[in-house]
């Protein structure tokens, strides 16, 4: 139940959020009369517990270890699991929302320079529905198309959030060693230059 409570919780909390916004959202203190059950509510103010608690969430450092999740493959709905990234090499997932402007920009100029990064995983992972996902690459990043080591991969279940990391922003970018530990991380938009940098040094 509490699992359900904060997974509830956390994903309102990104679905409010601006996809890929770069400024914070303010928190307005706002207090209400709201009477039910014979209790008065007037001295609590739920709109700021909500927030204190994503904020909270939000504190929390990356899994420094890659932990075992279940995603789906977006064009076969075959499952795709952590047992099933190719080893031997760096794996970057790129959390994404398919209609965030900084995500649809990133894809594409990741695209324009798939040479440098054809040695890496990259797998871009969204929550979203698989219909808003299904031409995602296609629109922005068709040079990735049909490439061994990119694939788009359905978070049905939200395991991204309850097990990785929360994000601020979106894309958020994870990179993580070929022995699954983790190498840098960053949300919100960044310069092509550095992202490469950081997904091959």
């Amino acid at each position: 139940m509490k699992k359900t409570m904060l997974s509830t919780l956390l994903l309102s909390t990104l679905l409010g959020l601006s996809a890929c916004s770069n400024t914070t959202n303010s928190n307005t203190d706002t207090t209400t009369v709201d009477s039910h059950a014979g209790h008065d509510h007037a001295s609590q103010d739920h709109a700021s517990a909500a927030q204190q608690q994503a904020n909270e969430v939000y504190q929390k450092a990356p899994a420094e270890t890659l932990p075992a999740f279940t995603f789906y493959k977006l064009k076969s709905g075959i499952s795709f699991t952590n047992q099933d990234i190719p080893a031997g090499k760096k794996t970057a997932f790129i959390l994404f929302d398919p209609n965030c402007g900084h995500c649809q920009t990133e894809a594409g100029q990741l695209a324009k320079n798939y040479n440098k990064l054809k040695d890496i995983n990259i797998f871009f992972v969204s929550m979203n529905d698989p219909a808003l996902m299904a031409n995602f690459l296609e629109t922005f990043g068709k040079e990735l198309v049909g490439k061994a080591n990119i694939e788009v991969l359905y978070d049905r279940n939200q395991e991204f959030i309850q097990k990785i990391h929360v994000p601020k922003q979106f894309p958020a970018n994870y990179v993580y060693t070929a022995e699954g530990k983790l190498q840098s991380y960053w949300d919100g938009d960044r310069n092509i230059d550095e992202i490469i940098k950081a997904y091959v040094k």
